[in-house]
């Protein structure tokens, strides 16, 4: 007998990948637990799988760096401050982070893909189950989107929560309408300009002398890279990564401010006309700006 719940959570992350640099993304978890009925004649109770599985997906994984450890791209170094320093080598350029432990999330895998963080997450969740469940599958799944979408990374310093730190992201989609018809072309431009992005604040770039990397990943520093850093209530968070792969925004970098920001670059082209921007963060959920 089984018991199984779709949608259990999304994972809203980022990673970091040798041929596209850091990338942002969006899995949907769906939950599969085989094994005998226990007193309650249940395999698990759902408001346990809720608070249990769900809770601890989303404090282990969610809005955290998933770093492949066993590939030669990375290195990673504890500091005595407690914080790592991480270097990874991309085929777009060279990728330099200082943040507390808890930004990341250490993969035993040479790639960072749905099935390696499946096995990866399997492991922690064994631990928190009852004797009577003798099976889980976790799936992790892309939401299907009709439409242009794109990937981006970011980080909210002054968020309260976890979206403070600085290199989580999300897989999104994008709607524009001008005088009320979708246009699709739009929608693809700017999914091509933000696949694979970086969107940060230009109050939080700093200067490469600024930053306190490793030594390895201070020598890889050149004019090529831009240097981001902040503090805030989970410690202090540092980045370095390619210009080629980075928008500067004059503003946080919020789903409802980057749905602001289109818009205003896009109202020039539509004059007149009434132009909607519907900017996605993740599956289901974004902000709406009418122009």
């Amino acid at each position: 007998m089984k018991l199984f719940v779709r949608d259990l959570t999304v994972i809203d992350c980022s990673l970091l990948c040798e041929r596209r640099g850091m990338v942002g993304q969006s899995w949907l978890v769906d939950l599969e637990m085989g094994g005998d009925l226990n007193e309650m004649s249940m395999i698990f109770d759902f408001g346990r799988v809720k608070k249990t599985i769900k809770g601890l997906i989303d404090k282990e994984v969610d809005h955290r760096l998933l770093v492949p450890t066993r590939t030669g791209a990375s290195r990673i170094e504890l500091q005595d401050s407690g914080n790592f320093w991480v270097d990874f080598d991309s085929q777009p350029g060279s990728i330099h982070l200082n943040c507390p432990e808890q930004a990341y999330v250490f993969v035993d895998t040479d790639k960072i893909d749905a099935e390696s963080l499946e096995q990866h997450l399997l492991n922690l969740v064994r631990q928190a189950l009852p004797d009577n469940v003798q099976s889980v599958r976790l799936t992790l799944r892309q939401e299907k989107i009709e439409g242009a979408s794109y990937h981006y990374s970011h980080g909210l310093k002054k968020h309260d929560g976890n979206c403070q730190r600085i290199a989580h992201g999300h897989r999104s989609a994008i709607e524009i309408s001008v005088d009320g018809e979708r246009d699709q072309a739009l929608e693809q431009s700017w999914a091509d300009r933000w696949q694979d992005i970086y969107l940060a604040s230009e109050e939080d770039q700093v200067a490469a002398d600024a930053v306190s990397f490793s030594a390895h990943g201070l020598a890889q520093l050149g004019n090529d890279h831009d240097c981001f850093r902040y503090r805030v209530s989970q410690g202090l968070f540092e980045l370095a990564l390619p210009k080629q792969g980075v928008e500067l925004i004059d503003s946080d970098t919020t789903v409802e401010l980057l749905a602001d920001y289109i818009a205003h670059k896009l109202k020039p082209e539509v004059g007149d006309k009434v132009l909607e921007v519907r900017a996605f963060e993740g599956p289901g959920k974004g902000a709406i700006v009418v122009s």
